[in-house]
């Protein structure tokens, strides 16, 4: 007993809370037989760097084909998303209304740790699978060794006792697996979440839901 709880200390004392943390993810594309071409040239190879400071986080992915960054305000729950399309530069400003309605399908996931683990980028992880309220589960590797401060940055990772360093997606009969590639502990600069002020078509996140249809 005495063994155990000294081991759960040395977890507790282990893990590391940061207010300012830079992720890059590398993206890479399994497809089934009726693949998506174009959805996987546009996902494959893609980076998406994570900014986080504070209460604010900075979520960018670029690809050959778009690039699409999120700033978001931990505090508020609002967001700004900027997408860039062949030239056409659009600036989506979202509520925390629409940023809970955006990632429903997220509310409530659980987490159950498979026993499994693996090294990812130095960092002791744990496999979990997540398995959503409509049944659908994927797989997570996160490290407790560092967690920040500020959870609410990736909305499907809010509830995970870590940080994610390879998750698994599926979208259509794509299976999307981001792995950290590289995990920056200096401080972010105030800049990286500074919003544009010109340059953008400005539209609300209903408008840009009527452009989808």
């Amino acid at each position: 007993m005495a063994l155990m709880l000294f081991a759960g200390l040395q977890s507790l004392f282990a893990q590391k809370k940061i207010s300012d943390l830079t992720l890059v993810f590398e993206t890479s594309i399994t497809a089934g037989e009726n693949k998506q071409p174009g959805l996987a040239d546009a996902l494959n190879g893609a980076v998406t760097t994570v900014y986080i400071k504070g209460h604010l986080s900075r979520s960018e992915m670029n690809s050959a084909l778009f690039s699409s960054t999120t700033i978001h305000d931990a505090r508020t729950g609002n967001a700004v998303v900027l997408r860039e399309v062949s030239g056409q530069k659009l600036m989506i400003r979202m509520t925390a209304e629409n940023m809970a309605e955006k990632n429903s399908k997220y509310e409530g996931v659980k987490f159950e740790n498979t026993g499994k683990t693996k090294s990812i980028a130095g960092y002791n992880c744990q496999e979990a699978i997540a398995t959503l309220k409509d049944g659908s589960s994927f797989k997570v590797y996160y490290t407790t060794e560092i967690i920040p401060e500020n959870k609410s940055y990736d909305y499907q990772f809010k509830d995970l006792n870590g940080l994610p360093l390879e998750y698994e997606l599926s979208q259509g009969n794509l299976v999307i697996r981001y792995t950290v590639s590289m995990i920056n502990l200096n401080p972010v600069p105030a800049s990286k979440f500074d919003i544009p002020k010109s340059g953008y078509r400005v539209m609300t996140y209903e408008e840009s839901q009527q452009l989808r249809r």
